[in-house]
């Protein structure tokens, strides 16, 4: 298992109230010994004027995904965080309804570099988008 920190989905959504997260819908669903799942509405919070799940939309997905990911790989908070370095996006498909979900799960954790790839699918398993994600762990000041 990579995860250094104890958690649950509830306890991973009640982190992000307050924040755009919240605000676009998105939930985090499951998780295994070496990724996570979250979803996210394809709504008027997230669809573009054609009626399309918007990129960036999807981008906050994966952002959230990986951030988050890295964050439970870090051992000590008191002394280090995470930051978003470079974030990549391919749009594949469109949606237009429903809900996507994304799982996140990681190429590469190291010391100071985690790089984690996230798939973005429809309600019908339709691959949406494929993103990677870079992001540091740096000391807190």
């Amino acid at each position: 298992m990579i995860w250094k920190q104890p958690f649950t989905a509830e306890a991973l959504n009640q982190t992000e109230r307050m924040t755009m997260v919240e605000h676009l819908g998105i939930a985090f669903t499951g998780f295994g010994d070496d990724f996570l799942e979250a979803r996210m509405p394809v709504d008027h919070r997230t669809i573009q004027p054609m009626g399309l799940l918007h990129g960036g939309a999807s981008c906050v997905l994966a952002e959230t995904m990986g951030s988050v990911a890295s964050f439970l790989c870090v051992e000590d908070h008191s002394r280090e965080t995470v930051v978003g370095v470079e974030i990549n996006a391919n749009h594949l498909r469109p949606a237009t309804q429903g809900f996507v979900t994304g799982r996140v799960a990681p190429l590469r954790i190291g010391r100071r570099l985690h790089v984690w790839n996230i798939e973005i699918r429809d309600e019908t398993e339709r691959l949406i988008c494929v993103s990677r994600i870079t992001i540091a762990v740096v000391a807190r000041r």
